[in-house]
């Protein structure tokens, strides 16, 4: 019968999800030297796919061979997941919360296994349905929209935060299938490709060139194409490769626990107790997903 994967997947793509939910730290100051959302997510394709592409050719050039048949993929995923999610991600940031826009970006997991199972006819499990239930409540106690009442979120703030959550689960749909036939570099370095092809052409970060005389400028944008752009996309198409769409996307809802740790640790907020509840969640929610420990080396029956 088929088994499950190691437990190799599981632990890149939770480190994928806390690569991302270090991204706070890189986007604000760019915020305060003036850039608009459109600007950084242009930053962040840009350098990202300078980055890839020096590692390409330096160390995996053989690699960069692909059928052009799914380059329309690469585009896709380039620009109506990877350009569009994070342009309302960064967007609801700006106007609200890094929390709030974590967690509408986390409405994603619904979107992607809604549409793995229509495309990719993935079996929605009891235990599937319950670590989904698990992660939303949860994500929703960590950023207090729980209780009701707690936040006051704007229609147009909500709108854009769930939009971000469905261009989201689009880059674990257009990649899915092409995942057996290229590396998690190769898939990352393309479609990073059209996304900076496409916000080149669209954002006005080139009239903004003076602006990099700032070292914290510098600063903040390599760590924002290094490490949460570069090493998290790359983790988490590792460990897509081996995971069904669903499980890969619940198991990066840790990225919202890792925005929240990141406040307290470096921001002075504090946490609630049903913050902490929330994060008890998140985490049995990925529990749920890994299923049974692995022993010995061997894995357990996939549900």
């Amino acid at each position: 019968m088929e088994t499950q994967p190691g437990a190799k997947p599981y632990v890149l793509t939770i480190a994928g999800a806390v690569c991302w939910g270090l991204i706070g730290l890189f986007i604000a100051p760019l915020y305060a030297r003036g850039f608009t959302a459109w600007d950084v997510v242009a930053i962040r394709g840009i350098l990202s796919f300078v980055f890839l592409f020096a590692i390409m050719m330096l160390f995996f050039r053989d690699q960069l061979r692909t059928r052009i048949k799914d380059h329309l993929i690469f585009a896709s995923a380039g620009i109506f997941s990877l350009a569009l999610f994070n342009y309302f991600y960064f967007e609801v940031f700006s106007r609200s919360s890094l929390s709030l826009a974590v967690t509408l970006l986390y409405t994603g997991p619904i979107f992607v296994m809604v549409l793995s199972r229509i495309f990719f006819k993935e079996p929605l499990t009891t235990r599937k349905v319950l670590a989904l239930a698990s992660a939303i409540v949860g994500c929703a106690l960590v950023v207090r929209l729980l209780p009701l009442g707690s936040e006051s979120i704007p229609s147009k703030t909500l709108f854009m935060g769930i939009l971000s959550g469905f261009c989201y689960a689009l880059y674990s749909v257009f990649t899915k299938p092409i995942t057996k036939r290229y590396s998690a570099l190769t898939i990352t370095t393309y479609t990073f490709f059209y996304m900076a092809l496409f916000m080149s052409m669209t954002s006005d970060v080139w009239r903004k060139v003076d602006t990099f005389q700032h070292v914290d400028v510098w600063i903040a944008a390599l760590l924002l194409a290094l490490v949460s752009t570069v090493a998290a996309y790359v983790l988490y198409t590792s460990g897509l490769k081996y995971l069904e769409a669903g499980k890969a996307s619940i198991l990066a809802t840790i990225e919202p626990i890792v925005a929240v740790v990141v406040g307290v640790l470096f921001l002075g907020d504090q946490l609630l107790p049903l913050q902490l509840v929330g994060i008890a969640l998140v985490l049995y929610s990925a529990i749920l997903i890994v299923g049974r420990k692995v022993k010995n080396g061997k894995t357990c029956k996939r549900n």
